[in-house]
């Protein structure tokens, strides 16, 4: 039996599918899912999440939300989901570097604290368009 994934955005569910492992993006570092894994409730953070179907590793880029991890099955619910297929790498650079140059020039806390949203989205983008090329 494998991992049932089922990613959900606020506008459907963007993917449904079965995996043998996945890593995600938490507040506090990537999490490895095995089949038989402890049930987890676990905040995501706006990074990539890597799923393995047999020997081929996917990723997409999850923008914030919820893990639940519970009999393998492990239901995402995020803001945003984007996929490789979504993104095109030069958009996506430009886009990085616009938002790293915002977050340099912030002057106040509160500045850099609502620039970091961007900026994370921003960096996911890229690193998918980066995973997308190897």
């Amino acid at each position: 039996m494998r991992l049932q994934v089922c990613i959900v955005t606020p506008d459907c569910i963007f993917q449904n599918e079965e995996a043998d492992e996945l890593i995600l993006p938490t507040n506090t570092g990537r999490i490895g899912v095995l089949r038989g894994h402890a049930p987890l409730i676990t905040v995501l953070d706006i990074g990539l999440i890597t799923l393995r179907r047999s020997s081929t590793w996917t990723a997409l880029a999850l923008i914030g939300g919820f893990a639940l991890v519970d009999s393998n099955t492990i239901t995402i619910l995020v803001n945003e989901a984007i996929s490789t297929s979504s993104i095109k790498p030069k958009e996506a650079e430009q886009e990085l570097e616009q938002a790293t140059r915002c977050l340099n020039e912030a002057a106040s806390k509160k500045e850099k604290v609502e620039i970091t949203f961007s900026f994370k989205r921003a960096r996911a983008r890229y690193q998918l368009t980066q995973w997308k090329q190897n």
